[in-house]
């Protein structure tokens, strides 16, 4: 969890300045007034002039922050630090090390995030249908730019067929654990998620 000289999502220790930490305030303050007004009225009876008015900022501001309703929901900071893992990554790993590696990074930052793991928000996503469309759109983006960042650390072409069926393998299996085991110990679903790409690995043996 964040302290107060760090910025969630960002690492240990890396201080923040007063601008930044009033910019955290109200994006959360935003995402909290949105969470129980979802609960009290429905999301798609909630609109973002009421939102804005709970979390007391103006319809401009609410704007500045959040794209959409759905970006409330969908998005969760996390950017910077998922960038920040990615780059201290050695070279030399396996294709499949490589994904045993960015999946225990990713997995790190996001149960290390009050909001990115915040199962009312995930059942919030799984239950609505346009939150379930746009997460969808979310996760495609992060296939593709998953699909880019192996293509270029390993060497191969982007439309490479074996990597486009490695990523559309591996991504295909992260999504259905990580969907329907949510309830689970986050170190219990790791190692699902790590079992998973042994045996992709090995071959699917049965």
């Amino acid at each position: 969890m964040a302290t107060p000289t760090t910025s969630p999502g960002c690492g240990p220790g890396r201080r923040i300045g007063l601008r930044e930490k009033n910019k955290i305030r109200t994006r959360k303050a935003i995402r909290d007034a949105a969470m129980t007004l979802f609960a009290e009225n429905g999301y798609t009876h909630t609109t973002v002039e009421q939102i804005a008015r709970e979390a007391e900022v103006s319809h401009t501001t609410f704007f500045r922050y959040f794209a959409s309703k759905e970006q409330v929901v969908i998005s969760d900071d996390l950017e910077e630090a998922r960038e920040e893992a990615i780059a201290a990554i050695p070279s030399g790993l396996s294709h499949f090390d490589l994904l045993r590696r960015l999946i225990t990074e990713m997995f790190r930052i996001g149960t290390a995030d009050e909001w990115a793991s915040s199962t009312e928000r995930m059942r919030l996503i799984q239950a609505e249908p346009a939150l379930r469309t746009a997460y969808q759109i979310e996760s495609d983006g992060a296939i593709s730019k998953a699909t880019d960042f192996f293509a270029e650390y390993l060497g191969v072409p982007p439309d490479d067929m074996g990597l486009r069926v490695f990523i559309a393998a591996a991504g295909g299996v992260m999504f259905h654990f990580a969907q329907t085991v949510d309830d689970a110990p986050d170190d219990d679903l790791l190692s699902t998620l790590l079992n998973a790409v042994h045996l992709l690995e090995q071959g699917l043996p049965l």
